[in-house]
């Protein structure tokens, strides 16, 4: 069995407590919160759960293995490295930290004591994502050119943090993750609309080692709701809408193919549309973040 305790049961904490206590092998051994509600919350569904108040004692309970970070992003670095000191394998909520030097400091300090750090990059455990990423791998897809994402909505403000920061980490994860890269250069712009200071809007525009450009679109101030990737592939397009039940994945064998033709002694390209059928292939409805306990906890095995 591995031991796990959860630090911070907000807003998403309780999900993943849900979740590790489901996932087979784990013993949930405790959850700390300053908000003592919420830890109350918790062992009213949980009532083996031992519940804390300071993130500090899960982490000197030299019976734990693994500690789960899910508090403010500011707070990441801290608590990881306490913990990575600690010996405790890590699991923690995007971002992992908000200086990248200092993320760099934990991934050294975590190779060093030889202990997982894993980041919470959920979507890469989505079926539809993973689905999508099969798809645009084929040979019949075609190269993918270019890929944009609009994750949008009114609200929810967060404390401390911006909407990229809040919301973007998602979409550079499934784009790394759709490509197999790390992009070479990031361009993003902000407005603060609401509160000075606090971007509530950002575009952001990635360019990739193998030529794909991708674009991102994240705001708390935006009239509806959209979650949804596009990828547009030489050959064939995909969308990936997240708040699509019925439809989540959709397969476009839709492009433009154009001919090399010489007339007159001019060059120049003669350009077709291609309208083909529109499929929207079955997609397994398991939780991602339950793959990605189960994967944490094999990781740490």
């Amino acid at each position: 069995m591995v031991r796990v305790g959860v630090i911070g049961v907000g807003y998403w904490g309780p999900n993943l407590v849900r979740n590790l206590a489901g996932t087979d092998g784990v013993e949930l051994v405790a959850v700390a919160d300053r908000d003592e509600k919420k830890t109350a919350a918790v062992v009213r569904r949980f009532p083996t759960i031992r519940p804390l108040v300071e993130g500090a004692d899960i982490i000197a309970d030299t019976s734990v293995d693994a500690v789960v970070i899910v508090t403010s992003a500011e707070s990441h670095y801290a608590i990881a490295r306490q913990a990575l000191e600690a010996g405790k394998h890590v699991l923690v909520e995007k971002p992992l930290t908000l200086d990248p030097d200092e993320g760099a400091r934990l991934v050294e300090l975590a190779a060093k004591r030889k202990r997982t750090l894993m980041v919470g990059h959920t979507f890469e455990y989505n079926p539809a994502v993973r689905r999508l990423r099969e798809i645009t791998g084929r040979e019949d897809f075609g190269k993918i050119l270019y890929i944009y994402s609009t994750r949008v909505n009114l609200g929810i403000f967060r404390p401390g943090i911006n909407a990229m920061w809040n919301l973007a980490p998602h979409d550079v994860s499934i784009v790394n993750y759709i490509t197999g890269e790390s992009p070479m250069a990031v361009r993003a712009v902000g407005e603060s609309f609401i509160k000075p200071g606090i971007e509530d809007v950002v575009f952001l525009y990635f360019e990739y080692p193998s030529g794909v450009a991708a674009h991102v679109h994240v705001s708390w101030l935006d009239p509806s709701k959209v979650r949804r990737v596009t990828a547009v592939g030489e050959k064939k397009m995909a969308v990936y809408d997240d708040l699509d039940s019925e439809q989540r994945l959709k397969i476009y064998d839709r492009g433009l193919e154009s001919t090399l033709f010489e007339e007159g002694g001019i060059t120049d390209y003669q350009v077709k549309l291609r309208a083909g059928d529109i499929l929207s292939p079955k997609i397994a409805n398991t939780e991602p973040l339950r793959l990605e306990c189960a994967h944490f906890i094999d990781c740490v095995r």
